[in-house]
């Protein structure tokens, strides 16, 4: 077992190798590269494996249970989709950082420390925010600055945690944690803010759409799921994270309405079905725990392939928001269903695959009596079926005649969204295979008539109101703006705090410039050129050597060592003396 390759090291390895490897050879390498690592997994046990001694602990890089393995598994099958997807894409700089993307990620899920998780975590950040600025775009440059800086703060948050739960606990080994200190709610805010917890959220939907066609697909399906294994790990029944979790489902909801760039619209989505996740863990029982982990699996296909499917239409056509595009139905069907596909998976529509998921969070919330929680979760099922749902493919593909006239997406990256199709639909009709490898034995039916009724229901109100909306000109006219959400105060308050630090610090640092270098330090610089000046501090020499012996040999005979002098030890009043006369030198010849 030991002589396995650990799964993240074959994708951090191999990325190292991708500039030197050229033509169709090189996307064969890339998408061995997840094959591989899915094949360790298959063959990994249970247990604690590739054990690094260091600095008195032991660095854990392979903790494998049942939870690590279905986010391992998750993460190298949207790994390959990934990669097939990006094939065509003549850029080292993207297929470096997707491939180091998710050796982090598959780091995260098997780290069974502090020390190799926060590597792997800030990995993570590194790698994400390459695939935002290979887009090479002042606005992409602009959201990926944002985005490595709030990471960059999360993971201090972080790091500041773990130093002090170690010092606290005496081990490096993290696993169920829980909020009862300084160091378990810095490491929580660390992990929820990738997890998008509100108000720490807007980095998302400023950074995914700038990304590339292909970084967005890999960033819609690492970080925030990297988080909700890590919260699933070390906060389970966090009650906390209910309430956090709610207003994370509704709250995307009208923004998502308002938005013009269907991408942003994915990342209000995103931000709603991590909510549900969060809400999971909050619950804390099997059933919920079971509905995250299967959700987070699920949602990772079916928002990767939303991604790749709008992706695709940014790819051909250049363009992506809902005022440019529409009618594309015409000439990019295929694209169109896989979209369809995606929409009906996240909205959770039965026999596709976040019906099989979804509803077992919210039948968690119902068996433990949270009537709140499972009216706001039902509301916000409806809610993303309506921007989600229905938006995204109508406003995409049918709407108004935009008069493009495009054609299909390359073949590599019809036939990543067609295996990602293949599985959201699979998953649903077969969901025991899934139910199988999840962290507790699921007791769980989705296909009753009550609930498959109850469902179509809910989903037909969302439509009804959405035609309703379109039809009677209510509904939010789509313009082309940027809707701020918390990040306004990162947006404009950043800059009025760099414009308060500019007038006071740096006028500090200008106002000691003009004393110090301008006025102190010319004046001396022109006494050193006075020649009288100079010649009064050459006389003082003498008197300086003679100081110093005289003092030296004071000193001596006070402390009972005359013996020195006599054996010829040099005191050290004459080596200063030596070294004056040496200053006093260079000082003249200047």
């Amino acid at each position: 077992m030991t002589n396995l390759i650990p799964p993240s090291a074959i994708f951090i390895v191999g990325a190292l190798f991708v500039p030197f490897i050229k033509g169709r050879l090189k996307s064969v390498f890339m998408l061995l590269l997840p094959v591989a690592a899915f094949i360790t997994l298959v063959k990994m046990p249970e247990g604690k494996y590739w054990i690094v001694h260091f600095l008195d602990y032991d660095l854990i890089f392979g903790r494998v249970d049942r939870l690590s393995m279905v986010f391992g598994y998750i993460f190298t099958i949207i790994s390959f989709i990934g990669i097939l997807f990006a094939l065509k894409v003549k850029d080292d700089l993207q297929h470096i950082s997707a491939l180091l993307y998710a050796g982090g990620a598959v780091g995260v899920s098997f780290a069974g420390d502090f020390f190799s998780l926060y590597i792997f975590w800030e990995l993570l950040a590194v790698a994400s925010t390459f695939l935002i600025l290979a887009r090479r775009t002042k606005a992409a440059q602009n959201a990926a600055f944002r985005y490595i800086l709030v990471h960059i703060f999360g993971g201090l948050c972080l790091l500041a945690g773990i130093i002090i739960y170690i010092q606290n606990t005496g081990t490096i080994e993290f696993a169920y944690i829980g909020l009862g200190g300084l160091a378990s709610w810095l490491i929580f805010i660390g992990i929820a803010l990738n997890g998008v917890i509100p108000p720490l959220h807007p980095w998302l939907q400023d950074a995914y759409p700038e990304a590339t066609v292909t970084g967005a697909v890999f960033l819609s399906a690492l970080t925030t799921k990297s988080a909700v294994y890590l919260m699933a790990r070390t906060f389970p029944g966090t009650e906390l994270l209910i309430y956090m979790g709610v207003l994370m489902t509704a709250m995307p909801i009208f923004y998502a309405v308002l938005e013009n760039d269907i991408r942003r619209v994915l990342g209000y989505s995103l931000i709603n079905q991590v909510g549900f996740m969060m809400c999971g863990i909050g619950i804390g029982t099997q059933l919920s725990i079971n509905g995250t982990v299967s959700h987070a699996f699920c949602h990772i296909l079916y928002k990767a392939l939303l991604f790749m499917s709008t992706g695709s239409v940014l790819y051909m056509t250049g363009k992506i928001r809902c005022t440019d595009i529409g009618g594309l139905y015409k000439t990019m069907p295929l694209t169109c269903l896989f979209c369809m596909v995606g929409a009906a998976s996240i909205s959770a529509f039965p026999l596709f695959s976040g019906f099989v998921s979804k509803s077992m969070i919210v039948s968690a919330a119902s068996h433990g009596n949270m009537v709140a929680v499972w009216l706001v979760l039902q509301f916000a099922s409806a809610g993303v079926f309506h921007h989600a749902g229905i938006k995204v493919p109508f406003f995409t593909f049918f709407g108004h005649d935009s008069g493009i006239r495009t054609k299909e997406p390359p073949l590599n990256m019809l036939l990543a969204m067609g295996i990602a199709a293949f599985l959201c639909v699979a998953i649903a009709i077969f969901p025991r295979p899934l139910y199988d490898i999840l962290p507790y034995p699921v007791h769980y039916v989705p296909y009753t008539g009550a609930h498959v009724v109850g469902q179509l229901q809910l989903l037909m109100f969302g439509a009804l109101a959405f035609c309703l909306l379109i039809l009677s000109g209510y509904y939010p006219p789509e313009m082309r703006a940027i809707n701020l959400d918390t990040d306004w105060f990162y947006r404009k308050g950043g800059r009025l705090f760099y414009y308060i630090m500019d007038k006071a610090l740096n006028g500090i640092n200008r106002a000691s410039e003009r004393v110090f270098v301008g006025g102190l330090a010319g004046y001396l610089g022109r006494v050193s050129r006075d020649c009288p000046t100079r010649a009064a501090l050459l006389a003082m020499v003498p008197a300086w050597v003679i100081s110093g012996i005289t003092g030296e040999k004071l000193v001596l005979k006070k402390a009972g060592v005359r013996a020195a002098l006599r054996t010829g030890t040099s005191p050290i009043g004459i080596t200063a003396a030596i070294a004056t006369i040496f200053l006093v030198v260079v000082f003249l010849l200047m």
